[in-house]
């Protein structure tokens, strides 16, 4: 049984791209019954930025943990196992100032764990979570592929990688704010990416 983790971290619910692109995607699942879904809205969640104390609660020994820091802890630990437990990571991300929504960074500083999703070495840092595919949906109002303006791409290439994740896929749909037959194609071009992908099983 293939499970799949969707994470949407657009702040316009339903009615965002890139969320639209999620539910693309989980209807193409659907149909596979090897698959089985999970959900994580972090717009809905309103995931707070990172805190020195949640760190500090990170690093206490659990034995020694007040009840405060136990709930601080079990914050990062939660979303950690559910990227633990997923084969694949579906994540829709909403392009906001050039860059990924900040409920999405504060996801990704709870999931980047020294000793528990990377570790260090003598030979530099090595990630822990060899055995996962992420497809990452991008929805963008203007043209930033292969562009110096494109910080998404190879930011989220570099964060997946440091913690063992090589098998990245993206599908973009772009010039969504370029008018009506411009979002209307990047739409059908993505969505047609999206039944391949699915269709092969990220095998």
């Amino acid at each position: 049984m293939r499970k799949v983790l969707t994470v949407t971290s657009s702040l316009n619910k339903a009615q965002g791209n890139s969320n639209k692109l999620i539910a693309s995607y989980i209807e193409k699942l659907s149909s596979q019954p090897e698959a089985t879904i999970s959900s994580r809205d972090l717009a809905q969640d309103n995931l707070p930025h990172l805190s020195a104390e949640e760190m500090q609660a990170w690093m206490t020994p659990s034995d020694e943990r007040t009840d405060d820091q136990h709930a601080l802890a079990s914050l990062s630990d939660n979303l950690i196992e559910e990227v633990k437990a997923a084969d694949e990571i579906v994540i829709g991300v909403p392009m906001y100032n050039f860059g990924i929504p900040s409920v999405l960074k504060a996801w990704i500083d709870r999931i980047a764990r020294a000793g528990i999703t990377f570790r260090y070495t003598e030979n530099g840092p090595v990630g822990l979570l060899n055995d996962k595919k992420v497809t990452i949906l991008a929805a963008r109002g203007g043209q930033y592929v292969g562009t110096e303006y494109d910080t998404q791409t190879q930011y989220l290439t570099h964060f997946f990688n440091f913690i063992g994740i090589t098998d990245i896929q993206f599908i973009y749909a772009e010039g969504l704010a370029l008018g009506e037959e411009s979002a209307k194609s990047a739409f059908e071009a993505a969505n047609q990416k999206i039944i391949e992908l699915t269709a092969k099983g990220r095998d």
